[in-house]
């Protein structure tokens, strides 16, 4: 598995936005300030920003892999927060899971079946897609 590096010039212009971004909670612009501190930056912009015409929306994939990280019980609770502001900011309030426990169960059983047609699946993959399937007492037959 690879291992991504984060850009610390893109990591200290998102702590900045951050910063200056009135949707963004009090507690969240202070970790960002004390980040930005740590990588030894300072909170304000080097120079004055572009001004801008219009904001960009955050695309719709964007904003499903945040809604991913509220419900992922891997996250951090720092992380899930932070997801929150942001779906937030986007105009998105509430309860993000819109299907019921055994709706998801049928989505992720479906996915597994998926990927034992899908040729660009790993030989591995597709036997843990099995495995898994047999596991949850799925036929195949069908």
């Amino acid at each position: 598995m690879a291992q991504h590096t984060k850009d610390t010039a893109r990591v200290a212009a998102g702590l900045k936005a951050a910063i200056h971004n009135p949707n963004v909670s009090k507690e969240a612009k202070e970790h960002a300030t004390a980040r930005l501190k740590e990588m030894g930056q300072d909170a304000e912009h080097e120079h004055e920003p572009q001004e801008q015409t219009e904001v960009p929306q955050e695309s719709t994939h964007v904003l499903a892999g945040y809604k991913a990280t509220i419900s992922n019980p891997h996250t951090s609770e720092e992380a899930k927060r932070h997801a929150q502001e942001v779906l937030e900011a986007a105009g998105i309030y509430g309860r993000h899971d819109d299907h019921t426990d055994e709706e998801h169960e049928t989505r992720v059983l479906a996915g597994y079946k998926a990927a034992l047609h899908n040729p660009r699946v790993s030989d591995a993959a597709k036997q843990h897609a099995l495995q898994y399937l047999e596991e949850h007492g799925v036929n195949l037959e069908d």
